[in-house]
C-alpha cells in the first residue's frame, strides 16, 4: 500500500541515561541542551561515567515523526540507512510494530545511536553517532523514493549533508509531494544557514522550536514566525510549555500547550510534528492541526523516550476521528 507520508532521516538507536546537571557539566562537553556529533566511543565512555546502563529506544528525528503519524492512523514509511547488527533488528522490530512500513537500507557499518542525557528539569543534552545512518545518499532518494506520496518528512539533520538534503527535497517536489522540514536544533540552523535559505523556496510546512526560531533570526518567536512565514506555506514555531505559534499566509493561530507534568523532552518535537501532520493529511484546520499537535508533544514528555506508549496514541487518534 502506498504510503501517504514517507520520513527520511537517520535511523538512531536511543540510548536514555537520567543524570544530574552536574553530570552534563562535568563529563558531557558544551551547554547543556541541543546536539553535538561524537564518535561511538565518547557515548561508550559517557555511559561507563555514568555507572549505570540506558534504557534503549527506537528514536530519529524524521523516524520519531513518521512512527508518530502511523500511530495516528495515516499510511507511513521510513527511508535510512541501518546495519546488519542487533541494534538494526531492534529497530526494524520496533519500526514495524507501530504500523511504520520498513524501508531501511541495510549497509556494512553499525547502526547508528543518540545518548541522551536527561536531567531532573526533563531538558535533555544529545550526542549522537550516525554510524551507517552516514551512508544515505542521493541516489537513494531520487523521485522513485517518494513516488504516491503526499508528504515528505525531512529531518533537519539531514542538512548537514547539503547534497543529500537537496536531492531528498528535489526528489520530493518532483513526485509531487509536499515538503515538511524540521529545523531539529538551533546547532543544525548555525551551521547550515545558506543553504537553509537556499532550500526554503522549496519547503511547504516549517517546524521550529524557540531556540531553532533565536538562531534563525535573532529575536522574538513572533518575528521568526514573521520571516520564516513569508517564505513557506505553513510556519509553526514552538515553546515549549507557552504553546505554539502557527502561520499560513494571513492566518495566524496561537495554540496553547497541554498542562502536563514533563520527565523527558526527548522527541516532544518530533511528535507535535506527527500530531500537526496527521491531522493536515486529514483536512483539518490550523486550529486542530495545533490542537492534535499540543497533545502529541504533551503525550511525549510524559514518558522516558521519543515515543509515547499506545494507548496515548489511541486517544489522540480519537479526536482526529470525531472531527473528519
Amino acid at each position: 500500500m502506498t504510503p501517504d507520508l514517507i520520513g527520511v532521516g537517520s535511523p538512531l538507536v536511543d540510548l536514555l541515561l537520567t543524570v544530574d546537571d552536574d553530570f552534563v557539566a562535568n563529563h558531557a562537553g558544551g551547554g547543556k541542551g541541543g546536539m553535538q556529533m561524537v564518535e561511538a566511543s565518547a557515548i561508550t565512555d559517557l555511559v561507563a561515567w555514568s555507572g549505570r546502563e540506558p534504557v534503549r529506544a527506537p528514536g530519529g528525528a524524521a523516524a520519531n515523526t513518521t512512527v508518530g503519524t502511523a500511530n495516528l492512523g495515516i499510511r507511513a514509511a521510513f527511508l535510512g540507512c541501518c546495519g546488519a547488527d542487533d541494534l538494526a533488528a531492534f529497530y526494524r522490530d520496533r519500526l514495524t510494530a507501530q504500523g511504520c512500513e520498513d524501508r531501511l537500507i541495510a549497509v556494512d557499518a553499525p547502526t547508528g545511536r543518540v545518548l541522551s542525557l536527561i536531567t531532573p528539569d526533563a531538558q535533555r543534552t544529545m550526542r549522537t553517532c550516525l554510524g551507517a545512518a552516514m551512508s544515505l545518499s542521493p541516489e537513494h532518494v531520487g523521485p522513485a523514493a517518494f513516488a504516491g506520496a503526499r508528504v515528505a518528512m525531512i529531518e533537519g539533520y539531514l542538512l548537514f549533508n547539503h547534497d543529500l538534503a537537496r536531492a531528498a527535497i528535489r526528489g520530493a517536489k518532483a513526485a509531487g509531494c509536499a515538503v515538511a522540514l524540521d529545523f531539529a536544533s538551533f546547532e543544525v540552523v548555525k551551521a547550515n544557514r545558506a543553504v537553509i535559505e537556499e532550500l526554503l523556496p522549496s519547503v511547504d510546512i516549517l517546524f521550529a522550536n524557540e531556540d531553532e526560531a533565536a538562531a534563525w533570526c535573532g529575536g522574538t518567536p513572533e518575528q521568526a514566525l514573521d520571516d520564516l512565514g513569508r517564505r513557506v506555506a505553513i510556519a509553526a514555531v514552538k515553546l515549549g510549555k507557552d504553546g505554539a505559534w502557527i502561520r499560513r499566509g494571513a492566518e495566524t493561530v496561537r495554540v496553547q500547550a497541554e498542562a502536563v507534568q514533563a520527565v523527558d523532552t526527548t522527541g516532544a518535537g518530533d511528535c507535535w510534528a506527527a500530531g500537526f501532520l496527521a491531522a493536515w493529511l486529514r483536512g483539518l484546520d490550523l486550529t486542530r492541526c495545533g490542537r492534535v499537535a499540543a497533545l502529541s508533544g504533551a503525550a511525549a514528555v510524559q514518558t522516558i523516550g521519543a515515543q509515547p506508549p499506545r494507548e496515548d496514541w489511541v486517544r489522540i487518534k480519537g479526536y482526529l476521528d470525531a472531527w473528519t
